[in-house]
């Protein structure tokens, strides 16, 4: 599917499909053709398990946007637990973390991506002794993702969008960009997804369509996940900003929280819908 120079697209993970067979399935009854790929499952299964996906998914038409790594030990029980355990955060699961993400980079060059996302974990305030230790392990990531033609996409949620740019300039490797998540945004407490967008620009290279809602203690509780444009990222002032900035790249659909997946992405694709080609009213007709 293509809405106005954008393909739209599903994660993987937001299926919960059994198997691969099952994610095309799904995705033909969205009447989709383009997806980003969790990676986690791939990394130990081998070359001829990542060549069948290959296979299959260019036989069903299947297009991959980009692919998505997470880590072990990873804790989203609560902010300040994901504070702690999250990315490239925890010094004892750095060296462990960067082999899972170089093996990543393998996996997505077999794949046949350009891009890989990943939560890097809350990036120290830059006059904290930790930042700069942040920014080399993610120019150490960048740089091996580099030798496989790699793009580190960093998702945004942790930090307000300029502490985010200050980052990304003070990194200064020119594979390290955005998956830019607005719902995130709210979830984390980290400010108005609408302006991070105008902050970020140019670095925003893949996006998440997904929607919530504050909590009433920003920062500390988790905000509530919705089903896309039921919440307060506000969709059309969101897509307005994004397309301003010249973005014209893939609007992926992720949906984590619900039992009613397919029918929460199914109304997501009705709003991009209704935001990117709006039926023209009676009035004007």
């Amino acid at each position: 599917m293509e809405l106005e120079d954008h393909v739209i697209g599903v994660c993987s993970w937001s299926l919960k499909s059994g198997s691969n067979q099952e994610l095309v399935d799904s995705m033909k009854k969205l009447k989709l053709s383009h997806v980003q790929l969790g990676l986690g499952q791939l990394l130990d299964a081998g070359t001829h398990a990542v060549d069948e996906i290959v296979k299959l998914f260019e036989k069903e038409g299947i297009t991959l946007t980009a692919g998505m790594i997470g880590f072990p030990g990873e804790d989203y029980s609560t902010i300040a637990t994901i504070r702690g355990t999250g990315g490239f955060v925890p010094n004892d699961k750095w060296e462990e973390r960067f082999k899972i993400a170089a093996s990543a980079a393998k996996v997505g060059r077999r794949l046949r991506l350009s891009m890989i996302t990943t939560h890097i974990g809350f990036v120290p305030a830059s006059n904290e002794e930790a930042y700069a230790s942040m920014v080399e392990r993610v120019r150490a990531v960048a740089d091996v993702f580099r030798e496989s033609d790699m793009t580190l996409l960093m998702e945004t949620g942790q930090e307000a969008a300029s502490e985010l740019l200050q980052f990304i300039n003070d990194v200064a490797r020119i594979n390290v960009c955005v998956n830019f998540d607005p719902a995130n945004m709210l979830l984390y407490g980290a400010g108005n997804p609408v302006d991070a967008v105008r902050v970020l620009g140019r670095h925003v290279q893949h996006v998440h369509i997904k929607d919530a809602v504050c909590s009433a203690q920003p920062g500390t509780r988790w905000g509530d996940e919705v089903p896309f444009g039921k919440g307060q990222v506000n969709a059309q002032a969101f897509l307005t900003s994004l397309r301003a900035g010249g973005y014209r790249g893939p609007l992926i659909i992720e949906r984590e929280a619900g039992n009613s997946r397919m029918t929460d992405i199914q109304h997501a694709i009705a709003v991009l819908q209704g935001v990117l080609c709006p039926r023209p009213s009676a009035d004007s007709e």
